[in-house]
């Protein structure tokens, strides 16, 4: 039986890989486009069975999409959910008058979000997360490290230091699957806490933050002979040279620009630097 194909766009790179990753993982067939004129030859050209539409696009936006889609005639062949910034009444009224189906605010949603909404439009059953086969190769989480494993429930013990609910969201469920325990902080501050309160396996860590910024919550972390130790891996926005050297010369292990990794990437790195820290 062929997988239900849908198509995706979205500008924010972000927000566009953790759908595809989750989508994926499920068993989706996912094409995705970063520009709504791009997006829009897509219907033609890809013929999804759904689109996960942003709203501020360039090229094209998702109102103008939507508009053109419906006097063509093709949000009555193909369901449109509109995945956007805003929460405003108006706007929502607007996407919906225009054919959208459904719409998502980025800010309120994390990705099984995005799949219940999915296979309800799609007239699915939503399912159990049970695509084993795309799983990463499990590793043994409650063994892996001998250090800082949570008293109680024996298992490696992971920081997402992470202001982004979406992603953080997504890390936190894959992990949870792999067999970790996963503790989250919205912002450096509580990050730089929950560091020294819970001792950590290992700290993902964002460097654009609330308050406190990652610079700063990895100098705290380094700088202090508890918590030196930990492994602390960057997951950033930010991609330039000197943010990356001065990173690596603040003592994170690895420093991965968000837009370049999916989610199981990101999982399978931090399986990666636990094995050669502890093994």
């Amino acid at each position: 039986m062929a997988k239900n194909k849908i198509l995706i766009v979205e500008d924010e790179m972000v927000h566009l890989n953790v759908m595809k990753a989750k989508l994926e993982y499920e068993g989706y067939q996912i094409v995705t486009a970063t520009d709504g004129e791009t997006g829009y030859k897509m219907l033609d050209s890809e013929k999804p069975d759904l689109v996960l539409l942003d709203i501020m696009l360039p090229k094209m936006n998702g109102f103008e999409f939507l508009a053109k889609a419906k006097e063509e005639g093709k949000t009555g062949k193909i369901p449109i959910i509109v995945v956007s910034n805003s929460g405003q009444p108006v706007e929502i009224d607007k996407a919906l008058k225009l054919g959208a189906k459904d719409y998502l605010i980025k800010a309120e949603f994390n990705p099984s979000d995005v799949l219940e909404k999915a296979e309800t439009v799609l007239g699915l059953s939503p399912r159990k997360q049970v695509a084993a086969n795309n799983k990463a190769t499990p590793v043994s989480a409650a063994s892996i490290s001998p250090a800082g494993k949570d008293a109680k429930s024996g298992k490696t013990k992971i920081l997402i230091v992470e202001d982004d609910k979406f992603l953080r969201d997504l890390i936190l469920q894959k992990l949870q699957r792999e067999g970790f325990d996963t503790v989250p902080a919205l912002d450096g501050e509580e990050g730089l806490k929950l560091a020294k309160e819970k001792m950590p396996d290992l700290v993902l860590l964002d460097l654009i933050l609330p308050g406190l910024d990652g610079f700063e919550v990895l100098k705290q972390i380094k700088a202090d002979a508890q918590t030196k130790q930990i492994p602390v891996i960057v997951l950033s926005n930010l991609g330039q040279k000197e943010d990356m050297d001065r990173a690596f010369s603040g003592g994170a292990e690895e420093f991965m620009v968000k837009a370049n990794f999916t989610p199981g990437e990101i999982i399978a790195k931090i399986k990666q630097i636990l094995q050669k820290k502890y093994f």
